[in-house]
Parts: structure tokens; C-alpha cells; sequence
């Protein structure tokens, strides 16, 4: 018997225009402040946003953006809080601050109701941050939303980019579309990964230099657009999506 959720998922994203996947092959590369930073970028320039943190490992966009006590409603399903401009939903308004020792179908069910109950309404961009890596929910997601598009993360680290390169060949062969890729946290002197991902017919978006001031901008809004990373990130990024 088909589940009656995919129906479910269908009807409750048809009024997003973007639906925009941010992942990485391994965490520690800044993909939860891209997918914080550019919701922010979108939202300051009129868009209807909606964010989405699914990082089953370390849920941390609600750090970023200092959500508080906000919590979604009950209204016919779950009504995300709005928050300087975005529509804000996260894992962690159901694993509080525990971690979640899901595998398998677990993370299959969660991952289906979150996306069967969530109204998001008319938006221009959902964006989602992703768990990294190649796992159970990342499958799950590219079978469950459609017309979902990746931007990928990376360092100029070898060992980051090892892992990048193979969820990119994931993806191809799947037949989902990889928009770009951005090398964060970049150090002056350290090799670049673009000839890399162009060898793989992928846009390589730009680097974005390490920024000293990003720690203390966590947490404070206003801070973190005012950071060479924000500037960096809108200038490589709006035109691209």
C-alpha cells in the first residue's frame, strides 16, 4: 500500500518555487551558516524564505540565528515560526538538545512526517540544511522532494573534498541537480578545488576566505550580515539561483 504521506509531501511544498538543498561530503565545512546566512540574504532582498535544518547530526542553525523560545504551531499540521524574514523550521523542536539514535526506517518515518506535516505555504526558496555526508536521509530526500536542487560545501582540505567529489558522483548519477559548489573557510596559500569541480561539469561558485569575526557574530543577526563571509556569500550567490 503506498504511503499516504508522499501525497501528503507534494501538496504541502507545490507553493515553493526553489526548493535548494545545502550539504556536504563531512561537517565541520560551515554548510549550516551557508544555509543560515543565504536564507538571510534572500529574505533582506524581499523573498518569501522558508529554512530547514534536517541535520540529524548536529542540528545548529537555531545557534546562528539565536531562535530562542520560538516553536512551531498547530494549526491543521505544523506552522513554522517567522523570524527575521524566514519561515524557520528545525529537527531540533523534536530531539530538544539529545541526540537522535536513529537508523534505517526510523530516519525514514521521521524524515516523511516532518515533510508531511510542515505548511510552509507560498514560498520563493526553501532552503534545507543537510545532514552531511552520503546517508540514509540524504536517499530519502532526493526520493521524497522533488524538483530539489544541490549546492554543495566544501574546504580546500583533500580530505573534505574527497568525500565532496563522491556525493557529486552520487548525485549526477542520480540525476539531481548539483547548481554549484563553494569552497569555504579558504586560507591564503592553500590550493584551490575549482579546476577539481569543473573537471566534473559543476559551477564552481567562488571562495569565501576565512572569516576571524564569524564566532562572535553567532547568535546576533546583525552581526553576522555585517561579516566578510555574509558579503562574500552574497556576492557569489544572488544571480546563481
Amino acid at each position: 500500500m503506498a504511503d499516504p504521506r508522499l501525497s501528503m509531501i507534494d501538496e504541502r511544498l507545490n507553493g515553493i518555487s526553489n526548493i535548494l538543498a545545502i550539504s556536504s561530503g563531512k561537517g565541520g565545512v560551515g554548510k549550516s551558516l551557508v544555509a543560515s546566512t543565504l536564507g538571510l540574504i534572500l529574505a533582506k532582498r524581499n523573498y518569501e524564505v522558508g529554512l530547514l535544518d534536517i541535520d540529524f547530526t548536529s542540528p545548529s542553525t537555531h545557534i546562528i540565528l539565536n531562535m530562542g523560545d520560538l516553536c512551531p504551531k498547530e494549526d491543521k499540521g505544523i506552522v513554522p515560526p517567522e523570524i527575521y524574514g524566514l519561515k524557520y523550521m528545525s529537527i531540533v523542536y523534536y530531539s530538544r538538545e539529545h541526540p537522535l539514535p536513529l537508523r534505517g526506517i526510523d530516519v525514514s518515518n521521521v524524515l516523511a512526517e516532518l515533510f508531511a506535516v510542515t505548511i510552509w505555504g507560498n514560498l520563493d526558496f526553501l532552503i534545507i540544511d543537510m545532514p552531511p555526508g552520503i546517508s540514509d536521509a540524504m536517499l530519502d530526500i532526493i526520493k521524497l522532494v522533488k524538483r530539489i536542487r544541490f549546492l554543495i560545501v566544501t574546504t580546500s582540505s583533500q580530505l573534505a573534498f574527497e568525500t565532496v567529489r563522491k556525493l557529486i558522483c552520487l548525485l549526477l548519477t542520480s540525476k539531481i541537480p548539483v547548481i554549484g559548489v563553494i569552497e569555504n573557510m579558504k586560507m591564503k596559500g592553500s590550493r584551490s578545488v575549482q579546476p577539481y569541480v569543473e573537471e566534473m561539469d559543476v559551477k564552481f561558485w567562488g571562495e569565501i576566505p576565512f572569516d576571524i569575526k564569524i564566532e562572535e557574530a553567532l547568535g546576533d543577526v546583525d552581526k553576522l550580515l555585517d561579516t566578510e563571509f555574509s558579503r562574500k556569500m552574497e556576492e557569489i550567490s544572488i544571480g546563481r539561483i
